[in-house]
């Protein structure tokens, strides 16, 4: 299909007099003259407005595993809407697709994760969890368990709830006060917070900050540790080996819930269906979203064990929570035929066996570079840590987080959608990514820190 004939200065113009985008910077939105307009897009690459193409690096927003322009999910989508565009959940009734995909989504986790509850984004997913887990406790006949340990730099959404149970501090100046209860440890970030220390015992000390908050505040009063498989919006921060199961174990010796957040991680990004399975824990609480529908339809959904739901079930009653949009049949089509797309193509198993060590390899390659400290990947997400000085974690004197977004920037220029974190170059490509194309995506950020090299030595000396 040709693409549409649109009046870009003119989108432009109304982007600056009447959308607020997320996560925006809004005088510079205006300043700029308004945001880059993407208009269309295909397999891994989008085009923008003025005719760029760019290999699409972050998959939209971590989600759009099957790549752009599935036919199939369009169809899904309408055809459903023919037959039933919506229905709610709220009075007894349920629609069939909707039935279904739980029944999917319990099969894909496995074990005694068999029940789902569904929302619309990662961040009601998150909202979904705080309340189920303080209200399981509270059945439970201990209502003091309403502690949820997180840790700092995590994110886990932009609702207040979501934000609260994040650590990230940009998000935390804005905006409180916030739910209270919520206690923050540190993250699994050996690049920064354990640089040089041996990777035991650096996993050690972060299962022990765990443990110690919950001797702190009480076990009596804690009731779930939440955590991402792999921290994505932190900045791609893989934990060390070891660190999950013993995080489990932590959890199971005071009785308390193990949450994974699995927005980023869920739907193959590891190389498993489930992040949680590649490191070998079995959460009581998952929170899904993004890969579900590969972006295609706004979806969430939350995986609850058995013993909690029998509670639940004993001696609940009514679970008064939910929204307008849970269970919508026509998100659940195109995430039932999404799911169907990537078990035919093996996405996950590619991903687990060509293209996640591919990625691994290649990446690697961009070692030898002065500004680079570190490169690291598990699946399809990476990361590449920008650095002052070699064979160290020195960010440029001064200027802590200005040097990641100048690299992004370069890779944007030639052609390659990332994005930066700090001083963190982050990428989480579509499941369906050629080795070809991921040796495109290196070269790109190579020549993109070529050229930002003399830049960040001038205006960040010393």
């Amino acid at each position: 299909m040709p693409p549409r004939n649109y009046d870009i200065a003119e989108l432009r113009r109304l982007d600056v007099a009447h959308h607020l985008p997320a996560q925006a910077d809004y005088q510079l939105q205006r300043d700029s003259g308004g945001n880059r307009i993407i208009t269309r897009a295909d397999g891994c690459t989008i085009f923008d407005g003025d005719g760029n193409a760019i290999l699409d690096a972050m998959a939209g927003l971590w989600c759009v595993q099957v790549g752009y322009g599935r036919k199939e999910l369009a169809e899904a989508a309408y055809e459903q809407m023919l037959e039933l565009p919506y229905y709610n959940t709220f009075f007894k009734t349920s629609a069939p697709t909707t039935i279904v995909l739980a029944a999917k989504v319990a099969s894909l986790l496995g074990g005694n994760l068999q029940h789902v509850f569904f929302n619309n984004s990662g961040s009601e997913a998150i909202d979904t969890i705080l309340r189920l887990a303080r209200y399981y406790w509270q059945v439970k006949g201990e209502p003091n368990r309403n502690i949820i340990i997180s840790r700092v730099n995590g994110y886990h959404g932009s609702t207040i709830a979501g934000a609260s149970l994040g650590g990230m501090k940009a998000m935390h100046d804005q905006g409180g006060p916030w739910v209270p209860g919520i206690e923050h440890v540190m993250q699994p970030y050996a690049f920064q917070e354990g640089f040089g220390e041996d990777p035991a015992t650096f996993c050690a000390r972060a299962v022990d900050a765990i443990e110690q908050r919950i001797l702190e505040v009480g076990p009596e009063n804690v009731a779930a540790f939440i955590g991402e498989p792999v921290q994505g919006a932190g900045g791609v921060i893989i934990p060390p080996d070891g660190y999950w199961p013993a995080v489990e174990a932590v959890c199971r010796k005071y009785g308390i819930l193990l949450i994974c957040d699995e927005v980023i991680c869920g739907y193959g990004r590891l190389g498993q269906w489930f992040g949680f399975q590649h490191f070998g824990v079995k959460p009581d609480l998952v929170s899904m979203a993004k890969g579900l529908s590969s972006g295609y339809l706004p979806i969430s959904a939350v995986g609850v064990a058995d013993h909690i739901v029998e509670t639940l079930r004993e001696k609940g009653g009514d679970f008064v929570h939910g929204y307008t949009y849970s269970g919508h049949p026509t998100s659940a089509a195109v995430a039932l035929k999404n799911l169907e797309i990537m078990e035919r193509e093996d996405l996950v198993g590619r991903v687990r066996e060509d293209t996640g060590p591919y990625l691994a390899k290649a990446l690697a390659g961009l070692s030898d570079h002065p500004l680079v400290g570190q490169t690291r990947s598990l699946g399809l997400i990476g990361a590449v840590e920008i650095v002052s000085e070699k064979g160290t974690n020195q960010r440029f004197s001064g200027a802590p987080g200005k040097a990641g977004p100048i690299v992004r920037d370069l890779c944007i220029e030639n052609g390659l959608m990332v994005r930066a974190v700090r001083d963190t170059v982050v990428m989480s490509p579509p499941l369906i990514i050629s080795r070809d194309q991921i040796d495109q995506l290196v070269g790109i950020i190579r020549k993109a820190l070529d050229a930002a090299a003399p830049v960040l030595r001038v205006r960040f000396p010393g």
